[in-house]
């Protein structure tokens, strides 16, 4: 399984590596929050594109 993570904040590598190993462990809460992330940008440029069209 392939798996991306992205730091609001400069993270140690400690810290990254052990987001990991817990990834490893519970691939079903990496596809939770995967599918989270994932509605919430579909939310987004839904809410931008409602915005230029009403705006046009």
């Amino acid at each position: 399984m392939n798996g991306v993570f992205t730091a609001s904040r400069m993270m140690k590598a400690s810290e990254v590596l052990q987001m990991c190993r817990e990834a490893k462990k519970a691939p079903a809460l990496l596809i939770a929050v995967e599918l989270e992330a994932k509605e919430k940008l579909y939310k987004m440029s839904h809410d931008t594109e409602c915005v230029k069209v009403q705006s046009a």
